[in-house]
């Protein structure tokens, strides 16, 4: 038995850590044929299978919906006795702050300002009212349920093997309910995978974070923006993840999840307060209504008579799609491990509306001043933004008071965002790769700590970024394939529940 541990532990770990390894040196070595290639299959995966994408993604938001409301909602992510671990405050805080943190605080500005200034529709005038208007609407459902849904799939298939079925927490044991034989080869290439893809995805999204507050120093404090400052920014952010993942799930994730939401919602206040709040208000309320009358039409919108030059959905729609699930493996196995003891029902319900909620408040917040400066107080953000993406929130908050204190405010905000994140991967990566132990070896998560560090600081260098982020999201493809899977599997073992089984069967005799 020790030695098929050590076996599965060396084929997924040392397969991924070599794959990662070489493509980080090819990014490094060959920046711009590495780009361009990673370009080429990415354009080619979201033009010929962008309608996978937008209905698989729709799917997975009806079967989340049809579990809250079915009889298997109250069916326990544990044995029928357990109880949740966590409080719903921090439960909120780390769902919050592992699946996408660093992204709203990035592109709550950021995203309705670039569609303020490049229109969601080319029949659409730029910088003008209508636009506005359509702008918030495509920012809310990009952030909204759509996208939690992929993370929902995910964490509750893992959620429910690992504690109700009292299997391993590995993507790849979710779907052995719909294979006749147990097929270890093919189940080591789907975690192999799973780790690959979660890699990518933490070093590409530090490499965001990174550039964002070097944006962020050099809006506040005149600090360059170039490579020697990122680098340093890496070495930091490295120090603080490696620690934190020292100190337990606990203290550490815990301790900073709830840090974070709660400068979230300090930030929110703020700006609310000081920013234009009946516009906010107004903006908000519009903005909802728009999203949910029209979240069926832009859950399924394409452009197939605009030909191959219009590619505003593949460039936001379906990257966001395509984004979310390869990000699935870690923020899936990461929702699972902290929502051990809750039902079906409240797990669903607090995954796929809480934190959506609070990203949808976000945008509204401050896309919605920031669209309110340029339509009514003769700003150019929206241009500024366009010109580059990581000073959006910055150039925002200079237009408020208090600037100096608020953009430190939300620069700690963006790295706490960016530790937890970390913190949290390695977390998810040790226990992926030691065959889903819910407690890795410290060695294990500081050697995937240090190597996502590497990761990161090469691609910094290299100008890689760009094409490993493009590159990572191809692996989107094979995993939708596998989010279907595990809804299928999921499905079949709620329906031989026991006592489901049993009120079923109880049901039919009445009749």
């Amino acid at each position: 038995m020790n030695g098929e541990k050590r076996l599965w532990f060396n084929s997924v770990f040392w397969v991924s850590a070599i794959v990662i390894a070489g493509l980080s040196i090819i990014g490094a070595v060959m920046p711009g044929a590495f780009q361009k290639g990673a370009n080429a299959a990415f354009g080619f995966t979201t033009y010929a299978f962008g309608w996978f994408y937008l209905i698989s993604v729709f799917l997975f938001c009806v079967f989340c919906i049809y579990l809250v409301f079915s009889k298997y909602g109250k069916i326990r992510l544990g044995k029928d006795e357990d109880r949740p671990q966590y409080s719903f405050f921090s439960w909120i805080g780390m769902l919050f702050s592992c699946g996408f943190g660093v992204g709203i605080v990035f592109y709550g500005v950021a995203e309705p300002m670039s569609h303020f200034f490049t229109p969601p529709h080319e029949t659409m005038n730029p910088l003008t009212e209508e636009t506005a208007r359509e702008a918030m609407k495509y920012s809310f459902f990009h952030w909204g349920i759509s996208q939690w849904s992929v993370f929902a799939v995910v964490g509750l298939a893992i959620g429910y093997f690992q504690y109700r079925k009292g299997t391993d927490g590995m993507i790849s044991t979710t779907m052995k309910p719909l294979f006749k034989k147990d097929n270890g080869n093919a189940r080591k290439i789907i975690d192999i995978l799973a780790v690959i893809a979660t890699v990518m995805g933490v070093a590409t999204s530090l490499g965001l974070g990174i550039l964002q507050i070097n944006g962020g120093l050099n809006s506040v404090f005149g600090l360059p923006q170039n490579t020697l400052v990122q680098l340093s920014i890496v070495g930091i952010l490295a120090l603080l993840y490696i620690i934190s993942t020292t100190t337990g799930l606990e203290r550490g994730i815990k301790w900073l999840s709830n840090l974070n939401l709660s400068l979230t919602f300090l930030l929110m206040i703020f700006v609310f307060v000081t920013g234009p709040t009946v516009f906010i208000l107004n903006t908000l309320t519009v903005g909802i209504g728009d999203y949910v009358s029209n979240f069926i039409e832009m859950s399924f919108r394409l452009t197939p008579y605009r030909g191959t030059d219009y590619t505003w959905v593949q460039d936001w729609t379906i990257f966001y799609w395509a984004w979310a699930i390869a990000w699935s493996p870690f923020v899936g196995a990461f929702v699972a491990r902290v929502s051990r003891g809750r039902t079906i029902r409240e797990f669903i319900f607090g995954v796929l509306i809480v934190p959506p909620l609070v990203a949808i408040v976000w945008i509204a917040i401050f896309g919605g001043t920031a669209l309110n400066l340029d339509l009514f107080g003769g700003t150019s953000i929206a241009e500024a933004v366009n010109n580059d993406l990581t000073q959006a929130l910055f150039v925002t908050l200079q237009e408020l008071p208090f600037t100096t204190f608020v953009s430190i405010l939300a620069l700690l905000l963006i790295l706490t965002f960016l530790v937890t994140s970390a913190d949290s991967a390695v977390y998810i990566l040790g226990v992926m790769t030691s065959k889903g132990s819910l407690n890795p070896s410290i060695a294990i998560r500081v050697i995937w700590g240090i190597l996502i560090a590497v990761i990161a600081a090469v691609l910094i260098i290299s100008s890689g970024l760009e094409g490993l982020q493009t590159a990572s999201l191809v692996s989107a493809l094979p995993f939708t394939v596998i989010l279907a899977l595990m809804c299928l599997s999921v499905y079949k073992l709620l329906r031989q529940e026991p006592h489901v089984s049993r009120r079923t069967k109880r049901a039919k005799e009445q009749k």
